[in-house]
């Protein structure tokens, strides 16, 4: 008896206690209490009672049912790994232990593998940043395919599948990480594809009414036209040219700025020629001086480096955790960094660089993703890596709804010109945002029957 009555104190040490104190009770106990012999049992299922083993009831539902370790526990309980429990904190860590001891996860196969060693996540984290920072170079690759008919649809389908990757690896995996309790318990899985669904609904409906009340025809596009068409060179009023020290002259092109403020490829007009006192000829490595580049190139730069650096953060306490959870969330990063890159790759363009600049300071400011990296594997080796994941998770949702999902319903602007051209860009929409989310559900679904070695 009095060993009951010191578990059952045990118990209420802490009301909550992260779920872990509700697993015990709705298992060995009933109305959330536990009687002397609920607690007999449960003695019994510890080893602590004469009596054989008992079985566990029924099938579990179980807010933690993976094996933990002990740095498990206090990063659930936002606690460095090298702290030291004390009289205050030990009650509230002892219902996870509790909770292990009498579950006996890590004697069965879990959901959860062991964490990957060292080497595994050093080494693919860095080839998962790799493989996103080629994503910064395709700017040279694609830049003949900028002005081909096909490629608006190429970028709407990559754009809607970063949209798919990021929302749906920040409600299934990112948040759940970061409240510390698996999202296959619970029915969260079902909560959270409800939550796609309501904003998958919302896009459908309102995309559809758009396609069925617009009326298409030229009247409705003449300021596109205005927009989109440069207008012929004032011989008396020429455009003003940029100086430049070797002899290159770069005229800007009024029509670079659309009325809404956004650039455009299609837009950019430079011409190069040869003064008459220098026979220095403008070649295309040769860019204009960097005093001359516009200073939203500068903040596109290091704004797209803060980017990258909390991108690798991401990934690198993502691969602490496991490397599926590593590769899921280097899968919606990638997405993301293809159309990412590219836009800044034009932005700067614009800003007055060359194609060999643009290159240059795009993968400069990508390398910051290496430093990200480092910087979330030694956080989450050795404190807890939840509040990263909480960054991350809103980071994401962010980008994927308020920056990505406006710009791939302002591309439709320019390319649709009738009923069909919208039909079909809808079409490919509803494709990338699909394929994004069920990539990263069907990861979150069976991770635990997937095995790297």
């Amino acid at each position: 008896r009095e060993g009951s009555r010191a578990t059952l104190a045990l118990l209420l040490l802490l009301p909550a206690g992260l779920g872990f104190t509700r697993d015990v009770l709705s298992v060995f106990g009933s109305n959330g209490s536990l009687s002397a012999a609920q607690v007999t049992q449960l003695l019994a299922r510890m080893g602590a009672a004469r009596e054989k083993e008992a079985a566990l009831p029924g099938q579990l539902q179980l807010h933690h049912n993976q094996c933990m370790s002990a740095e498990d526990i206090f990063s659930l309980h936002g606690l460095p790994n090298n702290s030291q429990i004390t009289d205050s904190s030990f009650s509230t860590v002892c219902p996870a232990v509790l909770q292990q001891l009498i579950f006996h996860p890590c004697d069965s196969r879990s959901t959860h593998k062991n964490k990957p060693s060292p080497s595994q996540v050093w080494g693919f984290g860095f080839l998962a940043i790799t493989i996103i920072n080629l994503a910064s170079l395709l700017g040279l690759v694609l830049t003949p395919l900028l002005k081909k008919p096909y490629f608006p649809k190429i970028l709407t389908y990559f754009v809607g599948l970063a949209i798919g990757t990021l929302f749906t690896n920040a409600i299934f995996q990112l948040i759940p990480e970061a409240f510390g309790f698996d999202p296959k318990t619970d029915n969260y899985i079902e909560k959270a594809v409800a939550v796609f669904g309501g904003f998958y609904i919302l896009f459908f409906v309102e995309r559809i009414l758009k396609m069925i009340l617009k009326s298409y025809g030229k009247g409705s596009h003449s300021h596109l036209e205005i927009d989109v068409q440069s207008p012929p060179l004032d011989k008396t009023n020429p455009p003003k040219p940029l100086n430049s020290t070797n002899g290159a002259i770069c005229y800007a092109n009024p029509a670079i700025t659309e009325a809404n403020g956004n650039l455009s490829f299609e837009n950019i007009s430079v011409g190069a020629s040869q003064d008459e006192n220098n026979s220095c000829s403008c070649k295309c490595f040769k860019g204009p001086a960097l005093s001359e580049v516009g200073t939203i190139a500068w903040m596109i730069t290091l704004s797209d480096a803060l980017h990258n650096f909390i991108d690798g953060l991401a990934i690198g306490a993502s691969f602490t955790l496991s490397l599926l959870q590593g590769i899921s969330t280097s899968i919606a990063i990638l997405c993301e960094e293809f159309p990412h890159e590219l836009g800044d790759f034009v932005i700067l363009l614009n800003a007055g660089m060359n194609t060999r600049q643009a290159l240059f300071f795009n993968f400069l400011s990508a390398c910051s993703c290496y430093l990200g990296l480092a910087f979330g594997i030694i956080v989450g080796n050795n404190f807890a890596p939840n509040l990263i994941f909480a960054i991350a998770g809103g980071m994401f949702l962010y980008i994927s709804l308020a920056d990505m999902f406006p710009e791939m319903n302002d591309m439709l602007r320019e390319e649709v010109t009738g009923r069909k051209t919208d039909l079909t860009f809808f079409l490919i929409q509803n494709a990338g945002l699909l394929t994004g989310f069920a990539t990263i559900l069907l990861i979150t679904l069976y991770a635990g029957n997937i095995e790297l070695e």
